[in-house]
């Protein structure tokens, strides 16, 4: 049975804390494609396109027919586990550092034997469900728990280095003014949340959301304009070593297009928002987050980024929004790349239109808050780096992989 997480003790000052290390990192081009499918929580794997034999490890030609056609499909991710054994010993830093580790053959459904990282609770000669998760070295492997889902499969402190579960961490909402970070707050709290740090720019603006916020058990407010480096910065300062999951929910919408609405103020708040906020917000809180993804169970593990869909295509209502939020994807991409160097995950929620009060006027259907902080909730527990919320931005990701010139041409409010 799953040990149940302790309860996390204030930290000793005079212990050292562990440097951040990675599990080994190489992969092959192939199997890279793993790491896209693990991305959006599918289960899928190479099938060969002229005897439909699945494939683990991911490979260029069939093992089978040595046919070159191999393309990524969902197949059943259930299996037997064959056998397990527990690593006692390790010449890795990363895996020195948290041994014993289980690991274990599973015979797939689907066909192929894989050796998977198991959960505690997995036994010998009984049914697992299988998943494609990411490492802290942000590579595809795969896990496996029991079929059954048990009472305290999250509290799996091997699996947890795979996912971001808010369980008895600490949590960083930016934004506390807007409906979603009431409830992306509220949800956190409902997660187990150890404590939550709201941030609240321009103190002297009354906000009823924020008045439910201070409602809240385990939750703290705190000054935060990420326009305003020094207020970073001070925040940083005081509150940084505590941060294990960072959500950057920063968020300025107003509706209109490029030349017949020119407003250059407008553009402006938006970058100085979206794109040199979420540069201050890196440069302060990203060094310290590095130097604790290593500190125990309840280490830095996080940082979640919340964009708009209209990120990945610009929609022309409302254009210079969406450029912002291109500019806050790239760079976000940037920072995954360097928080990578200390096992820090940098996740991306997309999100289509969220009923609020910027939004009066686009068409459904539109996100209702709760439902996207729900999903934001469940993508951190999942360990997904790219979560997809909503029919808009699910249809939006889709009709880019098919024909991105398509939806270039047509897409509109």
């Amino acid at each position: 049975m799953t040990t149940p997480l302790s309860k996390p003790k204030r930290k000793d000052p005079t212990k050292r804390t562990r440097i951040p290390s990675l599990p080994p990192g190489k992969r092959s081009r192939e199997a890279h494609g793993l790491t896209a499918m693990a991305a959006v929580g599918r289960f899928a794997l190479q099938v060969c396109n002229e005897c439909q034999k699945v494939q683990y490890p991911p490979r260029q030609i069939c093992s089978n027919c040595l046919n070159d056609k191999l393309f990524w499909r969902d197949v059943n991710n259930g299996g037997k586990l064959l056998a397990e054994t527990k690593l006692q010993h390790s010449n890795d830093t990363y895996f020195r550092d948290r041994i014993p580790w289980r690991l274990g053959i599973v015979i797939a459904d689907a066909g192929p034997s894989i050796v998977a990282h198991l959960g505690e609770d997995c036994i010998r000669d009984q049914r697992v469900r299988m998943s494609l998760s990411i490492d802290r070295a942000g590579n595809a492997v795969i896990t496996a728990r029991p079929e059954k889902p048990t009472q305290l499969e999250e509290d799996d402190v091997q699996l947890r280095e795979m996912a971001f579960n808010p369980k008895d961490r600490r949590v960083l909402i930016v934004d506390g003014k807007t409906e979603l970070g009431l409830r992306i707050a509220e949800n956190m709290v409902a997660a187990g949340a150890r404590d939550v740090f709201v941030g609240s720019a321009e103190p002297w603006r009354s906000s009823s959301y924020l008045d439910k916020i201070k409602d809240l058990e385990r939750t703290s407010i705190y000054s935060l304009d990420v326009t305003d480096t020094e207020s970073v910065k001070e925040l940083a300062s005081m509150i940084g070593d505590k941060v294990e999951i960072l959500v950057n929910n920063s968020y300025h919408l107003r509706m209109g297009g490029l030349v017949d609405k020119f407003d250059i103020n407008t553009a402006h708040d938006e970058m100085e928002i979206h794109y040199h906020g979420l540069m201050r917000l890196a440069a302060f809180f990203g060094p310290i987050m590095k130097l604790r993804s290593a500190d125990g169970p309840q280490g830095a593990s996080a940082w979640l980024n919340v964009l708009s869909a209209y990120a990945l295509i610009n929609n022309p209502d409302l254009a210079t929004y969406s450029a912002s939020q291109a500019a806050a994807l790239s760079l976000s991409q940037c920072l995954r790349s360097e928080m990578a160097a200390g096992g820090i995950r940098v996740l991306n929620a997309f999100t289509g239109p969220i009923e609020d009060e910027w939004q009066q006027i686009a068409p459904p259907p539109k996100l209702i808050p709760d439902t996207v902080a729900k999903r934001i909730i469940k993508g951190l527990q999942d360990g997904k780096e790219d979560i997809i919320i909503g029919a808009v931005a699910e249809e939006i990701c889709a009709r880019i992989a098919e024909n991105a010139k398509e939806i270039e041409r047509t897409i509109k409010l």
